[in-house]
């Protein structure tokens, strides 16, 4: 059995039994399509929102990565001059090594490696029976020789009282004075080679030259010595003179006219922290190395106390006068392929590279001889792709610590 329902228009619709009704199906797909839209029309704000900020955000952070933020520094002129630090080796102001002047077998030693003597100190004794033995036979030869003496003495004075009574020739007198005088040379002969044969005997001491420090010690009981320091041969002791010490720096020929003897400077050694010893530039050289460019200075440096030790590594200060001449640090150089150039920041915060003359480098400052003048403001360590006409922002420096 069919329904008739009306419809809008006011026709007659028949609906079939059990079917749902399809008015409020309608008005359910119109509030789905409204929903839809609504949440499409939002989406679309969103994005249009999101992408706004976006580009905000872009916009702001593109405009702080455009700012460079340097640090700067002002050109300054020396008022109380630059110090050249250079390295150098303490040495015992007298370092010599000790060789045997005869030849034998150590007997014994009496000093060792660290111990201070006086001069005239013996040091080892040595045995030598060859120069006993060769200085017995000289004695001998000696004595041979005053006994030809004495009788060729003799014969010249009872010739001489004969050729007064005109009992021998002129000639036989002549050959006993020739005789006697031949004598004479034959003694004077023996007795040298004894008194060297002597001083070889005294030689068998080891006596220290000089009051210093035994360094080193190469020999031991019953080893066997060459005279001399060739061949073979090898110092017994090496002995040092440590107070005061010896300094040898060699400056580079761009300060050689700024050293001159009487300058004080101070030394510094890595392990001693804080502790500086003053020296005194005792001479120089006079002259340029040819193969080096550099000039020759020695210090003497005090070292009653004893720590410091020869041998040991150095840093020397040497003052060097630059009054007047304007510094600037080593960071702030660049150097590009048309030279050297620093970057001066001008009232108007932007680069400009100028172009300058490097003189003396000083370690963590050098000089700048032409290009800059005193108040300029330079960029420390400048970035590579700092470029003429820049802007940039000087940031300040950095407060103390402690101080907000």
């Amino acid at each position: 059995m069919s329904e008739n329902i009306s419809s809008p228009n006011g026709l007659q619709a028949q609906r079939r039994p059990g079917a749902a009704p399809r008015g409020p199906m309608l008005r359910v797909a119109r509030r789905g399509a409204l929903v839809v839209v609504v949440l499409l029309a939002l989406g679309a704000a969103g994005t249009g929102i999101a992408r706004y900020l976006h580009a905000r955000d872009l916009e702001s952070t593109t405009a702080v990565q455009a700012i460079t933020y340097v640090t700067t520094t002002k050109v300054q002129a020396s008022k109380s001059g630059e110090k050249l630090v250079l390295p150098g080796t303490l040495q015992g102001f007298i370092e010599s090594p000790i060789y045997a002047r005869t030849s034998g077998y150590v007997l014994r030693w009496n000093r060792d490696i660290g111990a201070h003597v006086a001069k005239g100190e013996v040091l080892a004794e040595l045995d030598t029976p060859e120069v006993d033995q060769q200085l017995a036979q000289a004695r001998a030869a000696s004595e041979q020789a005053k006994s030809s003496l004495e009788l060729a003495k003799s014969s010249a004075d009872r010739w001489e009282s004969l050729r007064q009574r005109d009992a021998v020739s002129q000639q036989e007198l002549d050959e006993r004075r020739s005789t006697y005088r031949q004598a004479q040379a034959n003694l004077a002969a023996a007795e040298a080679n004894e008194q060297r044969l002597r001083n070889l005997e005294d030689f068998k001491r080891i006596v220290a030259p000089f009051a210093g420090v035994v360094t080193r010690r190469n020999v031991d009981v019953g080893d066997l010595i060459d005279a001399g320091n060739g061949g073979a041969a090898r110092a017994l002791f090496t002995l040092a003179q440590t107070d005061p010490l010896r300094v040898y720096v060699y400056v580079p020929q761009s300060y050689a006219s700024l050293v001159h003897p009487g300058d004080a400077v101070a030394v510094t050694q890595t392990e001693m922290h804080g502790s500086a010893y003053r020296g005194t530039i005792s001479r120089t050289a006079g002259a340029i190395d040819t193969a080096t460019r550099t000039l020759q200075v020695e210090i003497s440096l005090p070292n009653k106390d004893g720590r410091l030790l020869p041998g040991a590594y150095a840093q020397i200060e040497l003052p060097v006068s630059t009054s007047g001449n304007l510094l600037a640090p080593s960071n702030s150089l660049m150097f590009r392929p048309e030279g050297p150039r620093v970057a001066v920041v001008d009232a108007n915060s932007h680069v400009h590279l100028q172009p300058v003359t490097v003189g003396r480098d000083f370690g963590q400052n050098i000089e700048l001889l032409s290009g800059i003048q005193t108040g300029d403001q330079l960029v420390l360590n400048p970035a590579d792709s700092l470029a003429e006409g820049d802007a940039v922002t000087v940031r300040p420096p950095p407060a103390p610590k402690g101080k907000p």
